[in-house]
């Protein structure tokens, strides 16, 4: 594709983005599909010449779009949000253009110097620990997801409570990792791949609001001490998937200082609430992490994959994770002056994520970011206040954030219908969980062209499901 085809179907491209976005809501959020449909749509085998450009952007429409399930929709309340925005996609598509790869500050020191800079912006807008800066000996990276940072916080803290044992000899003794019975279940993975083992991964007591318990947590401590396990890790959530509970910070992290133990938080959902300076009392006690993260590609309006990664020693995870083969060494590298963040992540090679970021930081604005927050934040108040005036349902938790967690007061039977109904009209996505050992439905709210209306429609289509007006078919 020469230069000149490029700008031509560069246009077309941007153009069908622009159409797929303008009438998203015009489609059912979710297909109605069987398994194989979308394949069966496709050869069986690559095309042994070329396909003319207009077949390749028609077969959008045909095969992809009939199989997605549209995230950017603004009914769609499923899971958490997974934004993206005009400015982030140019920014991906600059970084796919330039096609650099920053694994050291050598291969492309722009692609490391503007993602040190924009993760200290963001630290800033975080209102986060002075800790995490890099002037300051911390910094932060760009993982590809919180599972990634959750992997390399684990890693650090192997490294650190063994001495640097676990990076010369691998496990010799039991090391244990706690985090709530609402943790993520990328700790327990993590734990799996660092070699822990998920058997040493401890699931630690919740309070009525589905918190980590402090008390619980101390005498899991003093348990596996007494039996021989050197405790690593803790990892403390603000925004719990299931219902965005946030562990009490302070309290966990005065425990950890005075065990000596790893702090992990993961804010992957939630963090993105500290853009708005009213819900920065969910980060109380985040200066105790050793290491926090969460996702703008979640509620920030920067596409997946974005995570954002901080650390309070970035010397740490650099001794846990360096190999420096003869063919990577250079002379900017041994002077110790920059940053070479292959080091920093488990792969070696790593793309330019900063860019996207960066375009959504400069076209937004603290101001922008803060608005599509508080707005995602008010329509969910506003749902919960109309799921509270129906007398059928009840609220299962608390929530301050985007997330209403609701339920058909009841058996769980009834309710797992009534999230099939739902769906299956297509006029709304959300999901479920398990809150207590009962069935509760999930709402997310997020999404860019949310608004209020798109909720008042998805409640008046849960109410009309719950009175069995809604079939689920279509």
């Amino acid at each position: 594709m020469t230069p000149d085809e490029f700008r031509r179907y560069g246009y077309e491209v941007v153009d069908w983005i622009a159409n797929y976005w303008a009438n998203l809501e015009t489609v059912p959020v979710s297909p109605d599909l069987r398994p194989g449909e979308i394949a069966a749509r496709m050869p069986d085998r690559a095309p042994e010449t070329g396909d003319d450009f207009a077949a390749i952007l028609g077969d959008l429409d045909r095969v992809v779009t009939p199989g997605l399930t549209h995230w950017q929709h603004p009914a769609f309340f499923g899971y958490f949000p997974a934004n993206t925005s005009g400015p982030s996609v140019l920014g991906d598509l600059v970084c796919a253009g330039l096609g650099v790869q920053g694994m050291l500050w050598l291969s492309s020191p722009a692609a490391t110097e503007v993602e040190t800079v924009v993760l200290d912006w963001l630290a800033d807008l975080l209102d986060l620990p002075p800790a995490f800066r890099s002037r300051a000996g911390g910094g932060g990276v760009i993982q590809d997801s919180a599972s990634s940072a959750a992997l390399v916080a684990t890693l650090a803290a192997l490294h650190r409570a063994s001495g640097g044992e676990w990076r010369r000899a691998g496990i010799r003794q039991r090391y244990t990792v706690y985090t709530s019975t609402q943790g993520h279940s990328s700790i327990e993975k993590a734990a799996r791949i660092a070699g822990a083992g998920d058997a040493n991964v401890r699931a630690v007591e919740v309070d009525d609001e589905y918190r980590m318990r402090p008390d619980a947590l101390r005498a899991a401590l003093d348990a596996d001490r007494a039996a021989g396990c050197t405790p690593a890790l803790v990892v403390a959530t603000i925004g719990t998937t299931s219902t965005t509970a946030v562990d009490p910070l302070p309290e966990i992290g005065a425990i950890c200082c005075e065990y000596g133990v790893w702090l992990h938080v993961d804010a992957a959902y939630a963090g993105a609430a500290a853009v708005c300076p009213e819900l920065r009392w969910s980060h109380a006690g985040v200066e105790y992490a050793d290491s926090y993260c969460f996702d703008p590609h979640k509620w920030l309006l920067t596409g997946f994959d974005c995570d954002a990664f901080w650390l309070a020693d970035r010397a740490e995870l650099v001794r846990a994770l360096t190999v420096l083969p003869e063919f990577l060494r250079n002379a900017a590298t041994e002077s110790g002056e920059v940053i070479d963040y292959r080091d920093w992540q488990v792969p070696l090679g790593r793309r330019f994520r900063a860019l996207k970021l960066w375009f959504v930081l400069r076209w937004y604005g603290a101001e922008g970011l803060r608005a599509h927050i508080r707005s995602s934040v008010t329509v969910a108040q506003r749902f919960a206040e109309w799921v509270r005036a129906d007398g059928r349902f009840e609220i299962v938790a608390p929530h301050p954030f985007s997330l209403v967690c609701f339920r058909l007061r009841g058996a769980d039977a009834p309710n797992e219908e009534l999230l099939r109904a739902v769906n299956a009209t297509g006029q709304a996505y959300l999901t479920h969980t398990k809150v207590g050992g009962r069935y509760v439905l999930r709402l997310a709210v997020g999404a860019p062209a949310t608004e209020e209306r798109h909720a008042a429609a998805t409640w008046k289509l849960i109410q009309a499901a719950a009175d069995g007006r809604v079939t689920g078919s279509r």
